[in-house]
């Protein structure tokens, strides 16, 4: 394949396309920054895209709740184009406002592959505030996600006020059974965080971070991987430099971040043909 087409969602509150795109565009793809009216008056058509960007922001100010009139709007005008895009294969990311809305939507976690049910719920973090911060990530090997494929421990930035993970038992335990867990909050060392604060910033359960849908194209995540996208955005970064440069070896300029290969994943699962 020559090129794969991503579509950023942008619109009333929506602020991470900029840099979403840019992360796509870093990755390999060809990224569009498509407001929403426009794929529901039909000027833009979803046909010719590989990948759906659900971005991070605060669409409608989350008057009703996170993602909540997004997901509606959405739902009420495109949602048969939204199903059609999940049966052809093509693949979908909701990064922080985006993951509130695809569980909203229905589309995540889609247990027994059913997208339109909700059984998930991302709530008020139970510090009570609004975090801005960087955490530990741990993913799950065994994940049937696209995107965290080669990808074990990893740091990225947060910043949220409703990222708790909430659902029912029986719902958390067909997640867990299936790999739908793609990733939990964790400490340095990789080893889980165990709802401890700040280290779980939000209070999830089972410390979760990311799910995916059972065929792993469907992917919703709390932090946001597109701000990490180069090794300077990394709030250590002056230190790291200054490490390297007394160390004699070089700065990892051109390599890619764990947030970078998130797309570089999704760009790669296309071009090689799958």
């Amino acid at each position: 394949m020559e090129q794969v087409n991503a579509l950023v969602l942008t619109g009333y509150g929506l602020n991470c396309d900029n840099e979403t795109a840019y992360a796509l565009q870093r990755a390999g793809a060809r990224a569009d920054k498509v407001h929403i009216n426009s794929l529901i008056d039909g000027s833009v058509s979803l046909e010719k895209y590989h990948l759906l960007a659900f971005i991070g922001g605060f669409s409608w100010g989350d008057d009703h709740g996170a993602g909540v009139i997004q997901a509606v709007r959405m739902k009420t005008n495109l949602g048969r184009q939204l199903l059609d895009f999940v049966s052809r294969g093509k693949l979908i990311i909701g990064i922080c406002n985006g993951f509130q809305c695809l569980v909203n939507l229905g589309l995540l976690p889609a247990i027994d592959k059913d997208y339109r049910r909700r059984s998930v719920a991302l709530t008020y973090n139970d510090c009570g505030n609004f975090r801005d911060d960087w955490v530990h990530l741990k993913v799950d090997p065994q994940s049937p996600c696209v995107f965290t494929k080669g990808l074990e421990h990893m740091e990225l930035p947060i910043r949220h006020g409703e990222g708790k993970f909430v659902t029912q038992t029986e719902i958390l335990e067909k997640l867990v059974a299936a790999d739908q867990v793609v990733m939990r909050y964790a400490m340095a060392d990789g080893s889980p965080a165990g709802g401890r604060f700040p280290f779980n910033p939000n209070g999830s359960l089972d410390d979760i971070a990311g799910i995916c849908d059972p065929t792993g194209r469907v992917f919703g995540l709390m932090p946001h991987p597109e701000a990490y996208n180069h090794w300077t955005n990394h709030p250590d970064w002056t230190r790291l430099k200054e490490v390297l440069k007394r160390e004699g070896k070089p700065l990892p300029a051109g390599q890619s971040t764990p947030g970078l290969k998130i797309f570089q994943n999704a760009v790669n699962y296309f071009k090689d043909g799958l």
